[in-house]
C-alpha cells in the first residue's frame, strides 16, 4: 500500500447521510492525532448547536465549533457553525462570513476547501463524503491543484452518491475508498515539517 502523504490538516465535507459517515471517520482517529481536522456538514440554518455534542461522542479528540480568528490547531476537530461560511486565512486562522450561499449551501464545502488549499498547499488532505449536491467538487480540485491529496468516499458505499460522483468528475486523481478505509487512511497521516507554499499561478 502506498504510504500516506505527510500532512498538516484534514478538511472533510458531507451533506445528506453525513452525520453517520463523519462520526465513523472521527471514531477512527487516535487520541494523540497530530493534525487539525475541519468539518463542514450541511445543516439547516436554524439548527441547534448539536453537531459538536454529537461528534464528540464518537471522537477521542476535543471537538469544538470554529470561531472567527481561532487558530487552526493540531489535535482538535473544528466544526463549521450553522449558516456561516468557514474560511481559513493564509495565517491559518479561521474567518466566518454570511455571504451568499454557494451551491445552495452555507456553510459551503467549496469555500472551506479552496481557502484551506491556499493556506496548507501540499500539506492538506480533503475528504468528500456522502451528499446530494455538487458542493465540494471545485474545492477538492483546488486542493489537488495545490499539491494536496483528495479522498472521495466510493459512491457505491455512500448513502447518497451525488456528491462523491461530482467530486470524482472534478478531481479524477482522487483516492476512492470505502468509509472504513478512509478512517484508516486518515489515522495514518503524519505532519510534515514547515515549508513555504508554492506561488499561486
Amino acid at each position: 500500500m502506498t504510504s500516506p502523504p505527510a500532512t498538516d490538516a484534514v478538511v472533510i465535507g458531507a451533506s445528506a447521510g453525513g452525520l453517520a459517515a463523519i462520526g465513523a471517520l472521527l471514531s477512527a482517529l487516535p487520541a494523540a492525532y497530530p493534525l487539525a481536522v475541519v468539518v463542514v456538514q450541511h445543516i439547516p440554518a436554524d439548527a441547534a448547536d448539536t453537531l459538536v455534542r454529537r461528534f464528540q461522542r464518537h471522537c477521542r479528540l476535543p471537538v469544538r465549533e470554529a470561531e472567527d480568528k481561532d487558530t487552526v490547531e493540531p489535535g482538535i476537530v473544528f466544526i463549521a457553525p450553522a449558516d456561516y461560511h468557514l474560511m481559513i486565512e493564509p495565517d491559518r486562522r479561521f474567518s466566518l462570513s454570511r455571504e451568499e450561499r454557494v451551491n445552495f449551501s452555507r456553510p459551503s464545502i467549496d469555500i472551506l476547501f479552496e481557502t484551506a488549499a491556499e493556506a496548507f498547499c501540499n500539506r492538506l488532505v480533503g475528504v468528500i463524503l456522502t451528499g446530494a449536491s455538487a458542493d465540494g467538487a471545485t474545492g477538492l480540485a483546488k486542493i489537488a491543484a495545490m499539491g494536496g491529496t483528495g479522498v472521495v468516499q466510493s459512491p457505491e458505499t455512500a448513502e447518497v452518491d451525488v456528491m462523491p460522483r461530482a467530486a470524482l468528475a472534478a478531481c479524477a486523481g482522487a483516492r476512492v475508498l470505502p468509509l472504513a478505509a478512509i478512517g484508516a487512511f486518515l489515522a495514518r497521516l503524519i505532519p510534515e515539517s514547515e515549508a513555504p507554499c508554492p506561488p499561486i499561478s
